[in-house]
């Protein structure tokens, strides 16, 4: 576990609600999101997993500033050592902090994937970086005058990291980027997200495919209901889970298909499958 001294993004105590008028002009507040807390270091893959609607996706919007304007958030987000500021997200967001979204309906359908990737770059230079840019991902120049129809899965994947991670980059959140995709293309993705972590990138990897995460992350958060329920080294994810430390994470493991669906908590985990 990284020290606060060299944690990278420490979020800590994170509640987040969202205001609602109801009945006319009665209002009230829907909180999703009680008790979240993570921390992440410097060339550190952290694996956030949980069911669908465990709040996962609204940590990544906390912390890079996308969140709707009726939200209402409190607790802390420290990034390199300074609170992460509305102002401060504003101003990372796309340099320092890239953001892989869960979507690649996040790709324009009538544009062609080169030109997307070439938004916000020098005029004069834009071809040549991104050129550069699939190279890095493993995509060919031609790929460039495609449409995203015309693209595999795996590929629209890399097209999104070319988007997304840019030189200086220093924080990486993907949002759900491997769900649906061919086994090569799932390696290709955790091997690219495992290659930011050594270049020196912290890695938020919100998923739902624990099997995945453990391929390649360092720590693993779990989250319950929009609170962090454990974060565990990736290593205690084995046998009967005995090294988890809440019953909660133990449960879930041991109802993976993986480990047989254990009989004993199949019943008990039913509805907290990874999904």
């Amino acid at each position: 576990m990284n020290s606060v001294e060299k944690a990278l993004l420490k979020v800590g105590n994170l509640s987040i609600g969202f205001s609602q008028y109801f009945k006319g002009t009665q209002k009230r507040v829907i909180r999703p999101i009680t008790d979240m807390h993570v921390e992440i270091g410097e060339g550190e893959i952290v694996a956030v997993v949980g069911a669908s609607g465990s709040g996962k996706s609204l940590l990544a919007h906390a912390v890079l500033g996308i969140l709707p304007g009726n939200a209402i958030c409190s607790g802390s987000i420290v990034y390199r050592g300074e609170e992460l500021t509305e102002k401060r997200k504003a101003q990372l967001r796309g340099r320092e902090i890239s953001f892989i979204p869960q979507s690649v309906n996040y790709l324009d359908p009538l544009m062609r994937v080169g030109r997307f990737v070439q938004i916000g770059m020098n005029k004069n230079t834009a071809l040549a970086e991104q050129e550069k840019l699939f190279a890095q991902y493993g995509l060919k120049k031609s790929d460039g005058r495609l449409f995203p129809f015309e693209l595999s899965g795996g590929m629209l994947r890399r097209v999104m990291f070319a988007t997304s991670v840019r030189q200086g980059v220093k924080l990486v959140i993907a949002d759900e980027p491997t769900p649906g995709i061919h086994p090569q293309a799932l390696s290709d993705i955790l091997r690219q997200l495992k290659q930011f972590a050594l270049d020196g990138a912290g890695v938020m990897f919100i998923t739902h495919d624990i099997m995945s995460a453990l391929e390649i992350a360092d720590r693993v958060a779990v989250i319950k209901d929009g609170a962090t329920v454990e974060i565990s080294d990736a290593a205690a994810f084995e046998g009967k889970g005995e090294r988890l430390k809440t019953e909660y994470a133990q449960r879930l493991w041991r109802a993976l298909p993986q480990n047989d669906f254990d009989s004993e908590y199949k019943g008990r985990a039913a509805g907290e499958q990874w999904r």
